[in-house]
């Protein structure tokens, strides 16, 4: 019966797995063929003969180049910013006992229902207002703060014992020093977790650098896939070869990170 039942959940998981990759695996199959091929009928999983110069016609079409340097220079500094915000942040509400403190975390919750698109037109008149219109800081900044980020890492902090803290006060330690040199090795698990959420948060964004940025020159990867998709509407080959490109960063960071980030999800869930 427990044999059975393993079977059973096997069974359900990897069909699972391949109705999730089933749309990627088909984006990869598309970039690997001719035109005429994409358009057969019945249409082909797998390629008939690979079409390997998609990739670097892709690449050449636009300035590819440009674009990643932009995401990677994004996607890095908004990582660095969200961990070491939320770790700053998340100290003082866990350990610190201050006035107000029930009600700030529950401030920090609270925002975590609200939607992007609610607070884009008033994050766009600030980002106006203080001359970051069409820079990578404008798209950068507004983001650089993460309230569930915040709450990871403190549920991560309060799953420390107490006795750590109280042993490094008695030996003289300051609350910085606590904090840099005892709870923050130990909540490396759930920073890392945190920060793999925020790359492949903000590697996809799509809608906010997409209201930001106006020069080509500026645009990240998402907002220059989608002008390579107006000009080469009728090129899928290279489209699709262009999102396999940038799809491929997330898939490595996460596939390279993945025994981390379960170790820091747990860690933050107070498991």
């Amino acid at each position: 019966m427990e044999l059975l039942r393993k079977m059973l959940l096997y069974s359900v998981l990897s069909l699972v797995a391949v109705i999730m990759a089933g749309p990627f695996l088909w984006l990869l199959s598309t970039s690997l063929k001719s035109t005429g091929e994409i358009f057969a009928w019945p249409p082909s999983l797998f390629p008939a003969e690979l079409k390997l110069a998609n990739y670097p016609a892709a690449w050449n079409a636009v300035p590819f180049g440009t674009y990643f340097i932009n995401s990677i220079i994004v996607t890095l500094t908004t990582v660095l910013l969200t961990v070491g915000f939320a770790a700053l942040a998340a100290f003082p509400l866990a350990r610190l006992n201050f006035p107000g403190r029930s009600i700030a975390v529950g401030m920090v919750l609270a925002t975590l229902i609200i939607p992007q698109e609610v607070i884009v037109i008033p994050l766009y008149t600030t980002v106006l207002h203080l001359g970051l219109a069409d820079t990578l800081a404008g798209v950068i900044l507004p983001f650089s703060v993460s309230a569930f980020g915040v709450f990871l890492l403190r549920q991560a902090y309060l799953a420390i014992p107490r006795e750590l803290e109280e042993a490094a006060a008695i030996d003289g330690a300051s609350t910085i020093r606590i904090w840099w040199s005892i709870l923050l090795p130990l909540v490396k698990p759930a920073a890392a977790a945190l920060a793999i959420l925020s790359f492949i948060g903000t590697w996809g964004d799509f809608l906010w650098p997409l209201i930001v940025l106006r020069s080509q020159e500026h645009y990240t990867l998402q907002v220059g896939l989608s002008t390579m998709i107006q000009s080469f509407a009728a090129n899928y080959r290279l489209v699709a070869a262009g999102a396999v490109i940038a799809t491929v960063p997330v898939i490595i960071v996460f596939l390279a990170m993945q025994k981390t980030f379960v170790r820091g999800i747990l860690m933050g869930s107070g498991k």
